[in-house]
């Protein structure tokens, strides 16, 4: 029986989130953070995966993407193994880190992506880590609004919806609940 209930398909729109194992933490200090976005540009990018956005937490992470091949289950494992081989080795630990395989929802329609990029900025605001979105660095609003300019990031699809980073900005602040059908199955319980 496969895993999902759909194959990955190039030049398709899909979040990818995963949660550390029984919740744990694995992102324990800033060059965690860093660590998975440099082997995030090593694993996907830059000709094979396009990243639209990504948001990471503590004890999670959200991405945003859209491969340029169908073989993204393949190029995740060995990401997430390199990280979780890295991890356990600075922390001293071992066996997995997350919580299962890598999980996947596929994005059909424009709204929902749009959406979908509001809720992954939100994340930190909502968990109670900082009041506003770009007091988070380890997301991709700051390069949403203009303010850095990352290498592994390409947001077009979502900010040619608006007419500047300011309207972005404003879509960000006009809703901070989630009322959109369709997004509750993005939370974490």
């Amino acid at each position: 029986m496969p895993y999902r209930k759909f194959e990955f398909a190039a030049n398709q729109y899909y979040h990818l989130f995963n949660r550390g194992n029984n919740h744990a933490i694995i992102f324990c200090e800033a060059e965690n953070y860093r660590y998975f976005l440099r082997l995030l540009g090593k694993y996907l990018l830059p000709d094979q995966v396009e990243i639209v956005a990504y948001c990471l937490m503590p004890d999670h992470y959200h991405l945003l993407v859209c491969p340029r091949v169908d073989t993204l289950s393949k190029l995740m494992q060995p990401f997430l193994l390199a990280y979780t081989h890295a991890f356990n080795e600075r922390y001293g630990r071992m066996g997995a880190l997350f919580q299962g395989r890598c999980k996947a929802h596929y994005v059909n329609k424009n709204e929902y992506l749009l959406q979908l990029s509001r809720y992954i900025h939100l994340n930190p605001v909502r968990a109670g880590l900082v009041k506003q979105a770009e007091n988070w660095e380890f997301s991709s609003y700051l390069d949403y609004l203009g303010i850095r300019t990352g290498s592994i990031l390409n947001p077009k699809i979502v900010l040619d919806q608006f007419q500047s980073p300011q309207d972005y900005r404003n879509f960000m602040e006009e809703e901070m609940e989630i009322q959109e059908p369709g997004l509750s199955e993005l939370l974490f319980e």
